[in-house]
């Protein structure tokens, strides 16, 4: 049970209007747990929506990139509900695989590319110190542009950050996402 309660239909028409914004066209569940609880401050959820759309819809970084980093960010933080969310919406749909799934939560080494291996280290040294060492940067260097970079730090510092929420909230997963543990 969540610490703060969600909002539950039905909801008032600016709610509404506001949920549907955060969801996928044509979306065949419910507004994710999640964003129920941010609208219980309404003018935080608005502020985190810009930051949040504009990652996921208007990105630099290659969509199984991105989902690659958002899946090891919230396995390292133990988000089991983030990590769900995106296994189940966003994994397949960008072409990551089952394997590649399973590893960013194991440790273990994946089937990546040498780009999509930096992505992991990087994520996996900020996690672990809040720092990118020069290697971990050279190693990025030659994949990605000044752009897509500072996308990459700002897109793990925010999975960081809906980890802390979803955590802090004690989220439950959604009825259809994914586990995060590993089998």
């Amino acid at each position: 049970m969540s610490r703060i309660a969600p909002l539950e239909p039905p909801y008032t028409p600016e709610i509404e209007r506001s949920l549907g914004r955060w969801m996928a066209p044509g979306a065949e569940h419910e507004p994710l747990l999640l964003f129920r609880v941010l609208h219980r401050n309404e003018e935080l959820a608005s502020r985190m929506f810009a930051l949040g759309s504009g990652l996921l819809a208007h990105g630099r970084l290659a969509a199984p990139d991105r989902e690659i980093v958002i899946a090891r960010v919230t396995a390292r933080a133990g988000c089991h509900y983030e990590w769900g969310v995106h296994a189940a919406i966003f994994a397949s749909h960008v072409g990551l695989t089952p394997a590649q799934l399973k590893a960013t939560t194991s440790g273990a080494a994946g089937p990546w590319e040498p780009r999509q291996q930096a992505l992991i280290d990087a994520v996996d040294e900020l996690h672990d110190t809040a720092r990118l060492s020069e290697s971990a940067w050279d190693a990025l260097r030659p994949h990605y542009d000044d752009e897509q970079l500072l996308e990459f730090l700002v897109l793990t510092g925010w999975y960081r950050t809906i980890s802390y929420v979803a955590n802090g909230l004690l989220l439950e997963n959604e009825p259809w996402a994914r586990s995060a543990r590993p089998d």
